[in-house]
């Protein structure tokens, strides 16, 4: 059941003048992945498919995150008129596609599964809780708030689960720690990174993953503060069986808080160098 619906967000508040456009292409690239939770749906359905109560909670779920997809791309709409939410919604959703009807968790067990879908969920809720304080726009500021809510819900939902299948699984910390960091490495991969393409360059322009990569995390970085950083270890602390509190999460947020801003700095140096490059072509095309 939805806690609140798009009709309810302040549309008519939407301020034009107070809009970032950095935060623009964000806006767009989260539209796409979020709208797709139809198809995780189908994937977590078919991994758990004698389980009906989590069946009936994915299923719910979904709705949900097709419905944050939605928002954020009304008000990219908002923000860039020209923009077509479903045409580049569409092109997204035919060139990246998971397995909908696995026989099994790609994580190696259901627990696994459910940890992996709390890193999701964690990392969800600090990147919108970042967002929505890092803009002025009002309405997205609501927007955010309120999807931070959800996925902060859906932590504690797939969290609940993961109790339940662990006590049967009986998953060692360690491998915990392993579905736990593998997820957060594949914040890399080209979900984003190809919804970042989809949204925001010219269909004719061959996709590559490193550039779109760059201008993903080169400006969704810059939004982060130390103290997003350290209420989402917290929340990764206790997925993987870990006091969410205390000197050694304190320690792991300072550790993460550090490896942000190197990233944030190498992908700042390759959105500069991209730059560059597109300048210099420029003199060159009107040359030939």
């Amino acid at each position: 059941m939805k806690h609140w619906r798009i009709e309810q967000v302040a549309w008519d508040r939407f301020d034009p003048s107070k809009v970032d456009p950095d935060l623009v292409p964000l806006v767009k690239a989260a539209a796409m992945v979020e709208r797709n939770g139809d198809d995780y749906a189908l994937y977590l359905k078919s991994v758990f498919r004698d389980d009906p109560d989590f069946q009936r909670a994915a299923e719910n779920w979904a709705v949900e995150e097709v419905q944050h997809g939605d928002a954020l791309g009304k008000w990219a709409t908002l923000a860039d008129p020209g923009w077509d939410y479903q045409v580049c919604f569409d092109r997204y959703r035919k060139g990246f596609t998971i397995d909908t009807k696995a026989d099994a968790s790609i994580r190696g067990s259901r627990t696994g599964e459910l940890i992996a879908r709390c890193m999701v969920e964690t990392g969800t809720s600090s990147y919108y809780t970042a967002l929505g304080e890092g803009t002025e726009e009002p309405v997205l500021k609501e927007i955010c708030r309120l999807i931070a809510a959800d996925e902060y819900r859906h932590f504690k939902l797939f969290y609940d689960h993961m109790k339940r299948y662990l006590a049967r699984e009986n998953l060692s910390f360690l491998q915990r720690l392993r579905v736990a960091a593998g997820r957060i490495g594949e914040s890399e991969d080209d979900e984003l990174a190809f919804a970042f393409h989809c949204s925001n360059e010219d269909p004719a322009t061959p996709y590559d993953h490193n550039r779109c990569i760059a201008g993903y995390m080169g400006r969704a970085m810059s939004y982060y503060r130390f103290r997003h950083i350290e209420r989402g270890m917290g929340m990764i602390f206790k997925a993987i069986g870990l006091e969410p509190r205390g000197r050694m999460a304190d320690l792991a947020a300072r550790g993460g808080w550090r490896l942000l801003q190197w990233r944030r700095e190498r992908y700042r140096q390759a959105l500069l160098k991209a730059a560059n490059e597109n300048a210099a072509a420029v003199p060159r095309a009107q040359a030939a």
